[in-house]
């Protein structure tokens, strides 16, 4: 009897053993001790990274229009701090634009008022180098190198600084007329010195009207004037291919 108890249980057991190793597991993941492990570990692992970013995130101090730096990177940026660093970026490159305009500007006029063949410096230039090169400027004047130009008398006593009175302007014909006038000084005496030139329509470069030298108690001298009769000298002959006069 106790025999036969035995091999009914023995049976019952393989029977079960067959039937659990034929059901399908359908994607259930098995539950082995080293699939748990590596389970725990990663999970782990992903829980240590986040923190680690959070506690990074929550000592560093906040980034700011005013104390961003760029030292932070910036998918570690809040949408607060991108927000920041963009308007921060925006500002500073409306900044450097508005240099590069502010340079241009001054390179302009600089160039248009100093450096240019038609400024006003320019003619200043040419007109007092005129002067000192003319002798009979230079007898009413005294000698070349104590002749000196300067513009309008004003407090200040550096003569460099002195205003030069000038003037541009076109009239009805399309003719630019340039004026200018402006002091001049030598060992002997002082002088003002008066400047008029034009430039026609499709002219590049602009033509003397006068250019003359005031002393008082002597008559004007002009350097140059456009309206004086031109001397007529006698024709001559020509003999042998050569004109003689």
């Amino acid at each position: 009897m106790a025999m036969l108890k035995r091999v009914a249980v023995v049976n019952v057991r393989v029977i079960l053993s067959r039937s659990l190793a034929t059901v399908p597991t359908y994607g259930v993941l098995s539950l082995r001790p080293k699939n748990v492990q590596n389970l725990l570990v990663s999970s782990k692992s992903y829980a240590t990274s986040g923190s680690s970013r959070n506690s990074a995130a929550s000592s560093r101090k906040q980034v700011t229009i005013v104390n961003d730096d760029g030292r932070v990177q910036w998918q570690d940026l809040s949408p607060r701090e991108k927000a920041a660093r963009t308007t921060q970026q925006t500002f500073n490159l409306g900044l450097v634009l508005a240099g590069f305009v502010g340079t241009g500007l001054v390179a302009y006029f600089l160039y248009g008022e100093v450096f240019a063949s038609d400024s006003k410096t320019a003619f200043f230039n040419r007109a007092v180098d005129r002067v000192r090169s003319d002798p009979r400027a230079l007898e009413l004047l005294g000698a070349r190198k104590t002749v000196e130009a300067y513009g309008e008398p004003t407090s200040n006593k550096w003569a460099r600084a002195r205003p030069i009175a000038s003037s541009t302007h076109k009239d009805s014909t399309g003719i630019e007329h340039f004026r200018m006038h402006f002091n001049v000084e030598g060992s002997e005496r002082k002088g003002v010195v008066s400047l008029h030139m034009v430039k026609g329509p499709g002219h590049p470069d602009y033509e003397y009207r006068f250019l003359a030298l005031d002393v008082p108690g002597y008559p004007r001298y002009y350097l140059e004037n456009a309206h004086a009769p031109k001397e007529k000298r006698p024709a001559g002959f020509r003999m042998l291919g050569v004109q003689w006069r």
